[in-house]
């Protein structure tokens, strides 16, 4: 992946950023060619990897072959005005572009079809979405051969993560001014997710 260099994160807060990981595109390379799936995942610090699923019916895990298998996740990314900037008003000299935080995880995929494994992976990630709802549901609301059916329908996937490129590009590279005007404009297009992003990674200096 490419990875401007003032764009490139060290690794404390490129793993961070893998541990708030909560989807993505599962990528492997099979008989079919490159094949790709949108999961839910959780991370597991202790495994040190991706967890998730996917429908018995999809070929992907069932193809799978020895090769590294790759995870894209890019949990926060914008469209960025070039009217936002005040670099615009003064000299007219700007574009537009996209604001992203982008995470390419590889690893060694492992193939679970357990039900013991896939009620715990399905449990968890239920869990991680629902914390903070002032009645969180849980699996074990649903009758159990309800949920037994459902967990027969797919197979668990886990990747091992082997290496992690991780780029985020939320306008660092700009000055004060535009800086401002990109915050204002994202929460102005109802973004504070991006905005906020923007704000936290903005260089000390120009802050």
């Amino acid at each position: 992946m490419y990875i401007p260099r003032h764009f490139t994160v060290e690794d404390p807060a490129a793993q961070k950023f893998l541990e708030s990981l909560k989807s993505g595109h599962l990528v492997t390379n099979t008989a079919q060619g490159i094949l790709s799936t949108m999961i839910p995942v959780t991370f597991n610090k202790l495994s040190h990897s991706i967890i998730g699923h996917v429908a018995r019916a999809n070929s992907q895990w069932s193809e799978k072959t020895n090769q590294e298998a790759l995870f894209i996740s890019a949990p926060v990314d914008s469209y960025v005005s070039p009217s936002w900037y005040a670099s615009k008003q003064e000299h007219g000299k700007v574009v537009p572009t996209w604001d992203y935080m982008l995470a390419h995880v590889y690893g060694d995929l492992i193939i679970h079809d357990d039900i013991d494994w896939l009620h715990k992976a399905v449990s968890d990630l239920t869990d991680s979405f629902e914390a903070g709802r002032a009645k969180p549901w849980k699996l074990d609301d649903a009758p159990d051969d309800y949920v037994e059916g459902q967990l027969k329908a797919i197979v668990g996937v886990e990747l091992k993560v082997t290496r992690l490129e991780v780029s985020f590009k939320m306008s660092q590279n700009k000055r004060k001014a535009d800086l401002d005007g990109v915050i204002e404009g994202l929460r102005a297009d109802n973004r504070e997710d991006a905005a906020s992003k923007v704000e936290g990674l903005r260089p000390e200096e120009k802050k």
